[in-house]
């Protein structure tokens, strides 16, 4: 087994992990602020591939301009705002309602929403995988890194995720925007007296949170097929991450969701096997270890 070889499978393992990053990142934020579990993250980040695919492939036909396709730009823009509105929509009219509740009522009716959309987009939508081909020209070919060529898309993907990630981070620790949002979900009655629409924050808090699982989608369309069911196939591991990390740490998501997307690649090396309950194995360790998470404070 050479270095290279290693090397190599880390650099795949990453751009798995950033892929986990983003979507633990808007699970810790969503928690982590609101005190939502949000079961539904895994079809909202669906949902955000399959808009993308939308735009391009059939949304001129619809509205009878069949040269219009939104490129894999545009839908990287346009495909959270859309994702994250609805969202918003989603704690609007209904978390709203239990947030007063049990964690574990906003888990069942989140549980409920990604059942419903996967379900629906399953009668229209292939569920092996339909291909999205709007990956740019710029993005495409491969980079020479010495020890291997990777994928030019693959490479802008791991960069844009990190910028995204710890601009988040940023966000939320380190400017007055984000001690409001903490501020807001500790002491909601203190800030409102300050002239500040909790209310309002709290649902742009879960729109943005559900925005980074939509911006995760559109990033992972041109890699993976679309299919109606490729959120439920992450959304396991992405907890896993979550819970190994810290529940609502946000540096503990970024930091875990990529150091275990490397672990699971150079798996696939050492032992294959284990490649797939490697997650799992860490997360129990960690819980008898830590059972706050590696980030997460005692409560």
């Amino acid at each position: 087994m050479s270095w290279d070889l290693v090397l190599a499978q880390a650099m795949l393992g990453l751009n798995q992990g950033v892929f986990y990053a983003l979507l633990s990142l808007g699970l810790a934020v969503i928690f982590g602020l609101l005190n939502i579990i949000n079961f539904a993250h895994g079809a909202l980040y669906m949902l955000g591939a399959l808009v993308a695919l939308i735009g391009y492939n059939q949304l001129g036909n619809w509205i009878g301009v069949p040269d219009l396709h939104i490129n894999f730009w545009w839908a990287l823009i346009l495909s959270p705002l859309l994702v994250g509105l609805f969202g918003m929509l989603i704690q609007r009219f209904t978390l709203r309602r239990i947030a007063k509740f049990d964690h574990l009522y906003g888990l069942l009716l989140t549980f409920g929403v990604a059942l419903v959309l996967e379900g629906f987009f399953s009668n229209f939508y292939n569920t092996s995988g339909t291909p999205y081909g709007a990956k740019p020209d710029m993005l495409k070919g491969v980079v020479n890194l010495g020890f291997m060529y990777f994928p030019t898309y693959r490479l802008f993907s791991i960069i844009a995720s990190l910028a995204v990630c710890f601009g988040t981070w940023f966000v939320i620790e380190r400017t007055k925007l984000g001690a409001y949002l903490r501020a807001g979900t500790e002491n909601p009655d203190l800030v409102q007296a300050f002239g500040v629409n909790v209310p309002l924050m709290i649902t742009l808090t879960y729109g943005f949170g559900v925005a980074l699982a939509a911006f995760a989608g559109v990033l992972a369309a041109p890699i993976y097929s679309v299919s109606p069911l490729m959120g439920a196939d992450v959304i396991v591991v992405v907890f896993a991450v979550v819970v190994i990390g810290g529940m609502g740490s946000i540096m503990g998501s970024i930091v875990t969701g990529l150091t275990l997307g490397i672990v699971e690649g150079i798996t696939k090396v050492v032992y294959p096997p284990a490649a797939n309950t490697v997650i799992f194995f860490l997360m129990v360790i960690v819980l008898l270890v830590r059972p706050a998470g590696l980030f997460g404070k005692e409560g």
